[in-house]
């Protein structure tokens, strides 16, 4: 049957994954939620089936000459899909981690402004602050013949300024022309008379071409004045109006006092990643390695003997420890002195160099090899640049980039454009000013621009563009953000968002948008403003997907649709679809009991008081924090909140973090200011649990991050079958020879490459996607083989191996972060931030717990249902109920209303946050009114 009016799209028989013979109908134009618990088949009903498909018929209509830039697109397992639009994904994988890439450029806003200055932007002589100009004969003419009639003006041809020498031959050219006057450092002579200039002086020449009294029927005489005076100094012309301000000419776009020129301005003049525009010293990038002596020396307090110099340790080679004894005796340093406390010249020395002085040097290393003479002593900073540079090794490299640092441009000052670009301005602002500037206020400042007619009518679709982009951006709450950002140091929300504000941009009207949870990392406060982006997307006439499990978003939906019931092989069902309020009235959905309040996450009834330590940092002052103390109670589950864009990663990740890593010595990462960090004794570890992924390599699964293959693989080496073969424990490895298949090493597909085709992916005929050969596959334990073990759900292997309390042991905990619905073998890339987070946290709950651990996550429940969140927060309490101390940043109200202690920055984003404006237990924080977080807050704190 045909769905003739099209007015839904129809999904009959979907498979993909877990996905159990799916039927669904889709209201078009309409903004539809797909929410479930994680794991439970939303993904690949929105990205594995709809937008597979939709992706795969665009690819499909194409040449097989575009087809193979597009690479092959395999059809989803689904039956039919009717109604089906153009479909655009809009996933959180980060934009760009091209270091040329920032919000600008992917927005295509810098494209737009590039166009305004380079068309109505006026360059501005950085030397003196001249008005560079450009201007034909003609437009010089008529500026003269403005002069009031009767005005005695001098045409001058300025050859020479300030330039030492007597410049004789410059005179005899002038003489040659036929000009018999010159102006000389302001002085009128007749070239005919007997004068000397000094040598050894700066001199100003200029030929007078030419003197008229403006009056009627001198216009040719001016063109040819002017013309004559221009070809003597290479297009420039003075002209002398006696009794007044001289007017100054110029056919280029240089200064007419200095002579920096700026040359033809077009759009690729202003781009830093054109040769054109580019700062030459840094390429665009606005900013230089270099040697950090804060990385070099990260503990002043030591002495050289020590290990003061991190980079002159000695690991496997002594020489360079051997060379800092032997000049230390030979200059008087002594190596027993705190670092610190060393004179200024002995530092400056070690750092440095001996700047040419030498000492005697010998040593013999471990191959006989001598070095023996007289040597100038390098110095450990100039060592270390000189190997970062000169080695071929990609290992010395990344030593050497260990104490390397990046700094803003000596030349550019981190604008990245070189003089002649950063020279032209708008409104008395160059380009990289403007996109320094937060977006709220660049928005304020294209508002107030004045232009002359003729550039207004130039400038006024230029800015419109602008002005709509920028207000999508502050309208999907990124006001905070400046368009010189480097992309890749935006988090996946942020990324979704800037992409989403794009595509608003294209007034695209007819297509279906899917997105993945585009509320990760945004406050409750800026929910509203996207929400209703995502309803003007709908009100174009387009159909927007949104996998989410934020409330809000899903209670304005037109049409919502429950995945499960579990996860995994639990999940996969529409357990529930209509309005919002049908859902709620469905006993059988878990979100829909959420929703109407029947299941809710309890707030707890006492709060920890910690054991009484303290974490103290004070003075932190990177990016846009204000000079911020903060006290961070141990032995608590520790919030820190606040409006997107308010500091909190610049407080905990770039600062704190970095701060403790160094105190505790676990790394030479040179945090952001700050002035004194306390209260670290006694902290055996610190953990940090991130969003990155948990390998790179399709090889990397949960089972050997957590270490539990090892587990396992020790238990099938172990079988009868196994010893009577006398197989180890490296024949049930996929990485290894010996087990593996080795026609697809390990891998279980093989790739095909097609030449001008896409390259195919085939499953390996000799193993047949099982990745171990016969032989290996003949060992099974309780039935199964170690194929049979990886393709298990992880909940299902813990029942399997309940008899092995260590390998149940490691698997449970997987389970109770809520990734129980994962396969063991599951490839690492197939995890999203929030999973890969959870498996690093599963492993660290392996571990035993000394109860004296410090862990820091960063919004550990991205992707995560409510019910999950709740599981998660069992384990997290789990932790901090064992000693330990929990610091999370986080935006979900039900974790922050769970914390024993809130910090909470803001009071917005950008230059305008950064303070801390809220702190104590939940109750306190929701009584603080201007906190955000703290009115949010009191809401959920009475429904309880």
């Amino acid at each position: 049957m045909v769905n003739r009016e099209n007015r839904n799209i129809v999904i009959r028989g979907a498979r993909e994954n877990n996905l159990k013979n799916v039927d669904l109908t889709i209201p078009k134009n309409a903004l539809v939620v797909f929410t479930g618990l994680s794991g439970s088949g939303k993904s690949s009903l929105a990205f594995d089936t709809l937008y597979a498909e939709g992706r795969r018929r665009y690819v499909e209509s194409l040449s097989s000459y575009a087809r193979q830039f597009l690479g092959k697109i395999e059809k989803p397992d689904v039956d039919s899909i009717e109604g089906l639009s153009p479909a655009i994904s809009i996933d959180q994988k980060t934009t760009s981690k091209n270091p040329r890439s920032t919000v600008g450029t992917v927005t295509e806003i810098n494209d737009y402004l590039r166009l305004l200055w380079a068309r109505v932007g006026h360059p501005i002589c950085p030397n003196d602050g001249t008005e560079i100009t450009s201007q034909s004969v003609e437009q010089m003419v008529n500026r003269i013949l403005g002069l009031p009639e009767g005005q005695r003006i001098q045409i001058l041809s300025p050859i020479i300024r300030q330039k030492r020498g007597q410049h004789q031959k410059v005179f005899d050219r002038i003489k040659r022309e036929g000009y018999v006057r010159v102006l000389v450092d302001d002085e009128v002579h007749d070239i005919s008379d007997d004068f000397e200039l000094s040598k050894n002086k700066k001199h100003d020449i200029s030929v007078v071409v030419d003197r008229i009294v403006v009056k009627d029927g001198i216009k040719s005489r001016l063109f040819d004045s002017l013309e004559a005076a221009l070809r003597l100094a290479d297009g420039y012309a003075d002209i002398d109006v006696i009794g007044s301000d001289p007017l100054i000419f110029s056919e280029h776009y240089a200064c007419p006092l200095c002579g920096f020129t700026v040359g033809e301005i077009e759009p690729r003049l202003l781009s830093f990643n054109a040769p054109f525009g580019a700062c030459e010293t840094c390429d665009g990038l606005g900013v230089q390695l270099q040697v950090d002596e804060d990385l070099v020396v990260p503990d002043r307090r030591k002495t050289l003997n020590e290990g003061a110099l991190a980079a002159w340790n000695p690991i496997s080679s002594k020489y360079y420890p051997e060379m800092l004894r032997q000049a230390c005796e030979h200059f008087g340093i002594d190596l027993d002195t705190p670092f610190e406390k060393l004179p200024a010249k002995d530092q400056d020395l070690v750092l440095h160099g001996s700047k040419g002085q030498t000492f005697p040097f010998h040593f013999v290393n471990d191959f006989g090899n001598i070095s023996d003479g007289d040597f100038a002593f390098e110095g450990v900073m100039n060592n270390i640049d000189r190997r970062y540079h000169e080695t071929n090794s990609e290992f010395t490299r990344s030593v050497m980039h260990q104490y390397m640092d990046e700094i803003k441009c000596s030349t550019c000052h981190g604008a990245r454009l070189n003089r002649q670009a950063l020279a032209i301005k708008v409104n008395g602002k160059n380009i990289a000013e403007i996109c320094e500037l937060p977006i709220k206020k660049e928005l304020d400042f294209f508002e107030t621009l004045t232009f002359t007619p003729q550039e207004k009518t130039i400038a006024t679709p230029i800015l419109k563009e602008v002005n709509d982009r920028l207000t999508f951006l502050v309208n999907v709450g990124l006001d905070y953000l400046s368009l010189s950002r480097a992309a890749g140091t935006l988090s996946g929300g942020e990324a979704q968002r800037i992409r989403l504000a794009t595509q608003i941009g294209s007034n695209l009207s007819g297509v279906l948008y899917i997105l993945d949870e585009p509320s990760i990392g945004l406050h409750q406060r800026d929910n509203d403003r996207l929400i209703a982006s995502l309803k003007n997307m709908r009100d174009l006439g387009n159909t927007l997907i949104v996998v989410e499990h934020d409330e809000e978003t899903m209670l304005a939906a037109d049409y919502l649709v429950d995945i499960g019931p579990g996860a995994g092989d639990h999940g996969g069902n529409i357990v529930a679809a209509g309005t919002p309020d049908e859902v709620k009235a469905n006993p059988k959905s878990l979100t829909g009991q959420y929703l109407s309040g029947a299941k809710k996450i309890p707030v707890p009834k006492t709060r920890r008081q910690g054991d009484g330590k303290e974490v103290i940092l004070t003075g932190a002052s990177g990016h846009n924090l204000k000079n911020v103390d903060v006290t961070i109670p141990r032995g608590e589950l520790v919030l820190v909140t606040g409006v997107s864009g308010s500091g909190k990663s610049t407080l905990v990740n770039g600062t704190l973090k970095r701060a403790m890593r160094q105190k505790l010595r676990l790394s030479t990462s040179k945090p952001e200011p700050y002035q004194k960090i306390s209260g670290l004794e006694g902290i055996e570890k610190l953990v940090s649990i991130d969003q990155s992924p948990i390998g790179r390599t399709p090889r990397s699964n949960p089972a050997t991050y957590t270490g539990v293959f090892d587990d396992i693989r020790d238990l099938f080496a172990q079988t009868n079958d196994a010893k009577m073969r006398g197989y180890k424990k490296g024949r049930f490895s996929f990485n290894t020879k010996g087990g593996r298949c080795e026609a697809c090493h390990g891998d279980g597909i093989l790739k095909i490459e097609m030449n001008f085709l896409p390259d195919v992916y085939v499953t390996c005929d000799v193993c047949h996607g099982q990745r171990y050969n016969s032989e290996t596959l003949e060992v099974a334990y309780k039935g199964k083989n170690i194929y049979d073990v990886l393709e298990m759900r992880i909940e299902e292997a813990v029942n399997f191996f309940e008899n092995h309390a260590k390998i149940k042991r490691k698997l449970q905990t997987i389970v109770d972060v809520g990734l129980g619905y994962l396969k063991l073998g599951q490839s690492a890339l197939d995890l999203s931030g929030g999973e890969a987070q959870r498996m690093k946290l599963a492993s660290e709950l392996q571990k035993k717990s000394s109860g004296k651990n410090f862990y820091i996550l960063d919004e550990p429940t991205t992707g995560l249902h409510t019910d999950d969140i709740a599981r998660l927060l069992d384990v997290l309490n789990r932790l901090v109920d064992q000693g330990n101390t929990v610091l999370i940043i986080e935006h979900n109200l039900d974790v922050i209303k769970s914390a024993d202690y809130v910090i909470d920055l803001g009071p917005v984003g950008g230059d305008r946050g950064g303070e801390i404006i809220a702190r104590g237990t939940p109750e306190e924080v929701a009584k603080v009114k201007k906190s955000f977080t703290g009115q949010y807050l009191a809401q959920v704190l009475k429904k309880g």
